[in-house]
């Protein structure tokens, strides 16, 4: 594919966003797409196959703020020069003089830096004759993973089904049929790209012998065709550490899409969800739960057990104690990554019964006249009085 090609594309159209977008509204857009999309969920669609490698390959480059950077300002700098669709126009207005050697912007072979062969290789991969051949770095991937709550508190080693590009296991990554090797390209001399001259500019573009890769595969790899890498499903065991939080991202290196031509593989990122608990609430590495009291317990006082993690414990309700009062059990809370845990907080929550029979009705109405003989008035020095 020729560099110019490459500027033309619109990464932001293919994600359906603004030049202008945030990284979460790319992100967001990614994700969506790429489920729709991922060939899991459309078997035998080879249009939705290719339309998820385009997404994907947007999503490498404007997910990457360095990379995003360096495509925004190519394409200004091409838009200013008059690099559409009528190619390049030496006498439109802001565009290129006479005078103006094109091959300055796509870089000298000799010179040490600067030039845009140097701005394409450092986004596509590849640029100069030094940098066309060199093996390129897979692409991250993202995937997401649902945990109840207590797997996310206590930590849980889940199973992730995947299908991605990965090194094909017949050729090892190589694009070659096994026993054979690719040989160094006689066009380029291994270096990628070719430079000619037409008139007063000059063009460097990816070799169309070896495509810009500076090798040729006399024998290709019939599993991959010669690429090196195959979709491929796999099952990876991810361990998720105790305490993750709900929306986190844990990063697996490696185990993104294949590099080319043996280059290492990009990473995993796996964003976990945390189910809701019935009991159990969380405020960072402390647990929160509600506990149901009678009213006789927070006035005598009490012992309850209460569930914990790992198990029960025992919380004491001290005499008098007011109804909404958090109690602090040390310890019981969420594993922390340093070691130690947080704390359980106990809320107690007086239930006031619904109905009462006879007996327990003439009880507590001489506990209420007891209770006023005694001079207890609930509402002294409320400001409501």
């Amino acid at each position: 594919m020729s560099q110019r090609e490459w500027i033309e594309k619109d990464f932001y159209k293919e994600l359906g966003v603004s030049s202008g977008a945030t990284q979460d509204e790319i992100k967001k857009a990614y994700r969506k797409l790429a489920r729709d999309l991922h060939p899991d969920a459309n078997p035998g669609d080879s249009s939705a196959e290719e339309r998820f490698k385009t997404v994907s390959e947007a999503h490498a480059v404007l997910s990457d703020p360095a990379k995003r950077k360096e495509y925004d300002d190519t394409r200004k700098l091409f838009a200013a020069g008059g690099y559409g669709r009528g190619g390049f126009n030496p006498g439109a207005q802001g565009g290129f003089s006479q005078d103006f050697n094109i091959g300055d912007i796509f870089g000298n072979a000799n010179a040490g830096d600067g030039g845009l062969g140097d701005l394409l290789g450092g986004l596509f991969n590849r640029g100069g004759g030094r940098t066309a051949s060199r093996p390129r770095r897979g692409a991250d991937v993202e995937t997401e993973t649902t945990l109840g709550f207590r797997e996310a508190a206590q930590g849980v080693t889940v199973p992730l089904r995947m299908t991605s590009p990965s090194p094909c296991t017949t050729c090892h990554g190589s694009g070659a049929k096994p026993g054979t090797s690719p040989r160094v390209c006689p066009h380029c001399n291994g270096a990628g790209v070719v430079s000619r001259n037409q008139g007063a500019f000059g063009f460097s573009e990816p070799c169309d012998d070896c495509r810009g890769t500076g090798s040729i595969i006399d024998d290709p790899c019939a599993d991959c065709r010669g690429t090196g890498i195959q979709n491929r499903t796999r099952t990876i065991t991810v361990r998720i550490p105790p305490g993750v939080s709900d929306g986190q991202r844990i990063r697996l290196a490696g185990q993104g899409e294949a590099g080319l031509r043996g280059a290492p593989s990009g990473d995993l990122y796996v964003t976990v969800h945390v189910s809701q608990d019935k009991v159990f609430g969380r405020n960072g590495d402390d647990l929160t739960l509600v506990l149901p009291v009678g009213y006789s317990e927070l006035v005598l006082g009490t012992t309850v057990s209460v569930p914990t993690l790992e198990g029960r414990v025992g919380v004491k309700v001290p005499p008098g104690t007011a109804d909404g009062r958090i109690l602090r059990v040390r310890g019981r809370g969420v594993p922390k990554r340093g070691g130690g845990a947080g704390d359980l907080l106990v809320t107690v929550k007086v239930a006031v019964p619904q109905k009462l029979d006879d007996e327990a009705t003439r009880a507590l109405e001489r506990y209420a006249e007891a209770e006023k003989a005694g001079g207890f008035d609930p509402r002294a020095g409320w400001a409501g009085a």
